[in-house]
């Protein structure tokens, strides 16, 4: 009866064992068949929290502690990306 449970758990554990790799091996092979593109594998990290401004180049809101900012007098100024900052600053 011991030895009869006891094969079921080596069982049980071989066949858990055994769906991991399976699964890794079908991932890793589906991502070597159907690669993603560039910008899809690495996803920046962005802070959350923060107030959203008006990005006044292109209307994107962006969170204050993430965007880049620009002070005019006293005004200051919410960018989203490098390119409006420097749209921005041509105009």
């Amino acid at each position: 009866m011991l030895r009869a449970i006891l094969y079921s758990i080596v069982a049980v554990l071989a066949i858990s064992m055994l769906r991991s790799v399976i699964g890794i091996l079908a991932k890793s092979f589906h991502d070597f068949v159907n690669p993603a593109p560039a910008q899809e594998r690495r996803r920046p990290s962005v802070e959350a929290g923060g107030e959203l401004k008006r990005d006044p180049v292109c209307g994107t809101f962006i969170s204050t502690s993430t965007a880049l900012q620009k002070k005019v007098g006293k005004e200051v100024y919410y960018f989203c990306s490098r390119e409006c900052f420097e749209k921005f600053r041509r105009a």
